[in-house]
């Protein structure tokens, strides 16, 4: 999921001109020991374009899965188009939800000039936190499950069609689901809490200061929870990739064309999807990486 309302670590401090990069805080400063007055209200028309242009990018990306499912529903291709339908549908819906949260905050701060108190309600903040964890993790572990499942396709493709069932993907998209509710839902049981971050438009469970032992395992749990996903999806992803070049190179080298010719429409058809969800699951995990891993680490 784009954290575009949350472009760093509560060690890092937004640019006060509005760009999307990050530079290190001077004194590691933290939301309490920053006053309202040095604190430019932050830019939110790039947080804006952000939003809208990732939705828009999900809501192609539905249209497109939905006439995949429409093509192959008979195949067994059918339970990566299921977890990648959820995988969008929440990335979606943390771009929508979180960012109108996001957004709010920004216009506060603009109307008022920064002026106004920098931590937002204690209610509002904790389900502004609740959202970031939960839409953070759900793609994640979609995103890890999607990779499992086609690496037991591609790489166990008899194994693949007994044991991955429609019903065990949809089992496994509840548990997901369930899982990233409990983590996110704890603070709102007062089991932990959710802290407003720098510069006060986001919240998101406290990582400075003073911690209580329920504020650090959830963090913990969050970050080795991630770490694990983008972990278990790398490996995935990479046993699938050579399986896939291994059955390439074999192609090639089969001498009968008429052999070849036999088997074109199933085996070439077939490798192509494999090859073209490969690739999507490729760019879902870089991704990924690139917008997690330091986020995650620190």
């Amino acid at each position: 999921m784009d954290i575009f309302f949350t472009p760093s670590f509560p060690v890092l401090c937004q640019d006060s001109r509005g760009h999307n990069y990050t530079i290190p805080c001077a004194d590691n400063q933290t939301l309490n020991s920053t006053s309202p007055s040095t604190v430019n209200p932050p830019a939110f028309g790039m947080s804006y374009f952000t939003m809208t242009l990732g939705a828009l990018s999900n809501l192609t990306a539905l249209a497109i899965l939905a006439h995949s499912y429409a093509s192959f529903r008979r195949r067994a291709k059918v339970p990566f188009l299921l977890l990648a339908s959820t995988l969008l549908l929440s990335d979606l819906a943390g771009h929508l939800i979180t960012g109108a949260l996001a957004l709010n905050l920004h216009l506060e701060r603009v109307k008022h000039h920064g002026q106004m108190e920098v931590e937002p309600p204690r209610i509002y903040c904790k389900l502004f936190g609740a959202c970031m964890v939960f839409f953070g993790l759900c793609p994640l572990l979609l995103g890890s499950a999607m990779a499992v499942e086609r690496c037991i396709g591609i790489t166990q493709p008899l194994l693949h069609s007994t044991v991955v069932t429609m019903t065990r993907v949809r089992f496994s998209v509840l548990l997901i689901t369930s899982m990233a509710l409990t983590l996110a839902g704890l603070p709102l049981l007062n089991v932990g809490n959710y802290k407003p971050q720098f510069p006060g438009t986001w919240c998101f469970l406290p990582v400075n200061g003073p911690l209580s032992i329920a504020d650090v395992s959830l963090t913990l749990a969050f970050s080795i929870l991630g770490l694990l996903t983008l972990i278990v999806s790398l490996v995935s992803n990479t046993l699938s990739g050579l399986k896939l070049l291994q059955a390439r190179i074999k192609d090639g080298c089969l001498k009968s064309s008429a052999a070849r010719r036999h088997g074109s429409f199933s085996s070439s058809s077939l490798h192509s999807l494999d090859v073209e969800m490969m690739t999507q699951l490729a760019v879902i995990t870089v991704v990924s990486c690139v917008c997690w891993s330091p986020f995650l680490v620190l």
